[in-house]
């Protein structure tokens, strides 16, 4: 026994090894034919890193380090992912099947339209699909993320504004932002020359309408509101609250990142909102995380349409399309027709799924954030005891031996991926958890169990759930300094 543990131990220990530790002199993972060129000289010595060692290995070893590596990481593949915000949800195979056909993998971006009349349709589509889910009069799919698609949305309020008759330009600067906003709303509208003020939420969970109707004057831009909120709320003001910033000449915009609870059901453009940017990665099932890819596309209504980013697909009479920027336009913000590939992916979903399947989206992810908020309500306080959309969010306040990090830390222990913690900021010791449309009951039960399990840990030991995760390839470390002092290159053992 003491030998086949041994023999695990140094298998394991192999498979971790970095690609330095596999390095030896003079192996390659790849044969080149002869040089048909004269040879160059090396550049002078000092210009030269010597502190920049690059592995020497075969491609077998290469295979297997990043196959291992790859194997060490959560993935929505593998593990059930309750991450709250960011609803990182199935990708289905089909949509990478589509995407990458030939007439659309291989298109060029700069081939005449004529040869590519097929990708300029589906795009068209795609902008005619959204503009009718959000209820508003056009789109833009220029933008490559969802903070892409908030700085774009809020350069688009303020040209608008601008160029409004007998408007003074630079007037309405003031953007509300709730206190329970996503991070990148300040930001936005901080780079693009808004100044920033925060809108407080009642006991409720629900806007405070006074705080609003008090900033309400000639100089309020407008305000940016995430429906349904990031507490997991469907904000009951939002149809008072957009009369009040009409009625002050401003615009109201609408963080679309949770509008998977709102599918088939609710048309934002219908409500009061004038702009929304919805993230393709969360509602429309693309792929999401590692920085990228992203989508974050803009529909807007017909005041703001000339001033959205381009370019946009336009058809004409004959039954052609056509890039073509818009009349006022902020201009391009990235290269050419946004991020096809992930664009073509949300349009498989959306055909699919089509009617019927936006109301099954929305009706199964209510479902599950209300299921989840019902079974785990002996295990953490809540907030706000009221339904939920897509997502719920609870307080680990209640036990003294864990806090939301003890809590998450403790899950990856037991194959979960952590929920979103800490956030809305406006909850102590926030867990926000998304089950999403695509997880079914036996996975939700799973993660219920595991939460009363780790809740009696907690009771049984106060201190035990502070060293978790205890079975994982990293286990506990100062996050902090990690995040402000990280090692990120090899370095030889002295």
């Amino acid at each position: 026994m003491t030998n086949f543990n041994a023999s695990l131990t140094a298998e394991a220990h192999n498979k971790r090894r970095t690609l330095m530790e596999r390095s030896r002199p003079g192996r390659t993972g790849a044969a080149l034919p002869a040089s048909d060129v004269p040879p160059q000289l090396m550049p002078e010595p000092s210009l030269l890193r010597d502190d920049l060692l690059l592995p020497e290995i075969t491609e077998g070893e290469v295979v297997r380090y990043f196959t291992n590596l790859s194997q060490l990481n959560f993935s929505v593949d593998t593990n059930f992912y309750p991450l709250g915000s960011c609803t990182m949800k199935y990708n289905p195979r089909i949509n990478e099947a589509i995407a990458a056909l030939p007439g659309f993998a291989m298109a060029h971006p700069q081939q005449p339209e004529r040869q590519v009349q097929g990708t300029l349709e589906a795009l068209y589509i795609l902008q005619e699909d959204l503009r009718a889910i959000t209820g508003m009069a056009a789109t833009s799919l220029a933008p490559l993320a969802g903070a892409h698609g908030e700085l774009a949305g809020i350069l688009t309020i303020r040209a608008a504004l601008d160029a409004r008759p007998g408007a003074t330009k630079g007037q309405r600067r003031t953007m509300l932002i709730p206190d329970t906003a996503h991070g990148t709303n300040p930001a936005s509208a901080a780079m693009a020359g808004f100044n920033v003020v925060t809108v407080p939420s009642l006991p409720s969970g629900d806007l405070d309408l006074d705080a609003v109707r008090a900033a309400a004057n000639d100089e309020l831009a407008g305000i940016m509101l995430t429906q349904p909120t990031t507490l997991g709320l469907f904000d009951r003001s939002a149809i008072e609250m957009c009369q009040i910033i009409h009625d002050a000449g401003g615009l109201v915009y609408a963080d679309g990142a949770n509008m998977n609870a709102l599918l088939g059901r609710v048309k934002l453009g219908e409500v009061g909102f004038d702009i929304i940017h919805m993230n393709l990665h969360k509602t429309f099932s693309t792929p999401h995380g590692g920085g990228g890819p992203g989508a974050g596309p803009l529909c807007v209504i017909e005041e703001l349409a000339p001033f959205l980013p381009g370019p946009v697909v336009e058809k004409r009479p004959e039954s052609t399309y056509h890039s073509v920027m818009p009349a006022q336009s902020i201009g391009r913000m990235g290269g050419y027709q946004g991020n096809f590939g992930v664009l073509i992916r949300a349009l498989t979903y959306i055909t699919l799924l089509g009617d019927e399947g936006m109301l099954e989206i929305s009706g199964n992810a209510v479902l599950n954030a209300n299921y989840l908020l019902a079974k785990l309500k002996p295990v953490f306080d809540l907030p706000y005891d009221r339904s939920v959309m897509h997502e719920v969010v609870f307080s680990a306040k209640r036990r003294k031996g864990a806090s939301a990090l003890d809590v998450s830390k403790r899950l990856l222990d037991h194959g979960f991926h952590a929920p979103t913690m800490y956030f809305p900021l406006v909850v102590a010791e926030a867990l926000m958890i998304a089950p999403t449309e695509t997880e079914s009951k036996e996975t939700m039960d799973a993660f219920i169990e595991t939460l009363f399990a780790i809740d009696a840990e907690a009771e049984a030991d106060e201190d035990f759930l502070h060293g978790a995760p205890y079975n994982t390839s990293v286990s506990r470390m100062d996050e902090a300094r990690a995040a402000r002092q990280p090692h990120l290159r090899w370095e030889p053992a002295e």
